[in-house]
């Protein structure tokens, strides 16, 4: 009864809290009878779960905690299952919470039961390891030591349950985000290989945590960064990206693949070759995506185009990207790349010329150049914090093009200019009339 009357709301839990049934609760889980302590134990999770005043209840009732651990050691499964998953209840809310089942041992008890052959049970004690590792680098580090690698591993390789797999890769996830030498371990236990395998052949919700995970790997070194596209991460999130139906799994790829390509030109080619940047770009024109997803495609954009040194990817990008919204910041991103890395390379030139780009530029320069002097004229009251904004970056665009085009002797610039063959016929009209 007071376990149908706890889990329906915090309201009814807190009801149940105030009648003074904690302590007897407790008491239940030292009962030879093994359904009662299953009631108590759920019962327990069910208040626990609701908020952090009522976990830290429960918490505070004498040995609450620590009688759910030892319901751990317990023959009967569905106990086991139950007190794991009050566990998972009370660890998610805060530190404090998750310390008090650190320093009852909790995992110590928790840990071995990895390997038990029982999926449901299995499933509760990942996450409560999970829950318990979020909260801080020390926690995380308590489970490391309770040396959790390489059993985890085995989970996502040869477990067929599909959610043991998930809980088990929201667990590395919540070690790997701490600190560089986590995520070191993990990549030097061959886990970024193991979670790459992972999102391969998994679909929807299920990839999610891994692919998160390698985001939090990449992001702290080049050198861990490295170890993902060597491994062949980059393909799995590329296809997330683009094939994913929902948008937030799709942002967490997009946001996983910036942590990647964010930090050399080497690594930012290999995003370029995969051809990673036309799909985010085409994710950030897509009008049905999300907010955050667009946000998250031009963040990466952003952090990738400004170490990809690579122009023969940069040109296509550049080449069929839109005129529809010259106030769009990719765009700016693409030419401000080339405006950066062409004066310093000579030998791309020709190529950027040939491949129809330096023409696209000139096309760009008497768009921008319309637009800018449009607006200058324009002195409407409305909006004017916007306009002047465009007007910065029609002046910042204009910029990056003077640079591009300094690269390249002016006839040749003059040639590919969009009224070039009107200044042509001019003059032989005015050559006909002299003659």
């Amino acid at each position: 009864m007071l376990r149908s009357i706890s889990k329906h709301s915090a309201e009814l839990a807190q009801c149940v809290v105030d009648a003074g049934s904690l302590e007897s609760l407790v008491e239940c889980l030292s009962e030879f009878e093994p359904s009662v302590k299953e009631g108590a134990a759920w019962t327990l999770a069910y208040i626990s779960r609701h908020n952090e005043s009522l976990a830290q209840s429960v918490v505070d009732t004498n040995n609450a905690v620590q009688q759910l651990i030892l319901c751990l050691h317990e023959p009967e499964l569905s106990l086991k299952r139950i007190s794991a998953s009050a566990l998972s209840e009370i660890a998610k809310h805060n530190i404090s919470l998750a310390q008090n089942i650190v320093d009852n041992g909790g995992i110590n008890y928790l840990v071995p039961l990895i390997q038990h052959p029982d999926n449901k049970l299995v499933r509760q004690v990942c996450s409560a390891l999970a829950q318990i590792a979020k909260h801080s680098v020390d926690l995380a580090e308590n489970i490391v030591e309770a040396e959790i690698f390489p059993k985890i591993l085995s989970l996502l390789k040869k477990d067929k349950d599909l959610i043991v797999k998930k809980n088990a890769a929201t667990l590395i996830r919540e070690i790997a985000k701490h600190t560089p030498e986590l995520a070191r371990l993990i990549v030097n236990c061959g886990g970024d290989s193991v979670i790459i395998e992972y999102i391969t052949e998994t679909s929807g919700n299920i990839r999610l945590p891994g692919i998160m995970a390698l985001g939090y790997i990449a992001a702290f070194s080049d050198t861990l960064a490295l170890a993902i596209i060597v491994h062949q991460g980059i393909l799995p999130l590329k296809d997330s990206l683009i094939n994913e139906g929902e948008d937030y799994i799709r942002a967490a790829s997009a946001w996983s693949l910036g942590q990647i390509g964010r930090h050399t030109p080497d690594h930012a080619k290999a995003l370029a070759q995969a051809d990673i940047l036309s799909k985010l770009i085409e994710v950030y024109q897509d009008g049905s995506s999300s907010q955050d997803l667009k946000n998250k495609s031009q963040r990466a954009l952003k952090a990738v185009l400004s170490k990809c040194t690579h122009l023969i990817a940069l040109q296509p990008l550049l080449i069929n990207y839109g005129t529809d919204d010259l106030s769009c910041k990719i765009l700016k991103y693409i030419v401000q790349q080339f405006a950066k890395v062409l004066p310093n390379d000579s030998q791309n030139r020709k190529g950027f010329v040939q491949s129809g780009a330096l023409q696209k530029v000139q096309e760009l320069n008497h768009l921008y150049k319309q637009n800018h002097d449009k607006s200058q004229q324009e002195e409407s009251a409305v909006d004017k914090e916007e306009e002047n904004q465009e007007n910065v970056n029609y002046a910042d665009m204009l910029q990056y093009i003077a640079t591009i085009n300094s690269c390249f002797p002016p006839e040749l610039v003059q040639y590919y200019s969009p009224n070039y063959s009107q200044q042509l016929l001019n003059k032989l009209d005015d050559y006909e009339a002299q003659s």
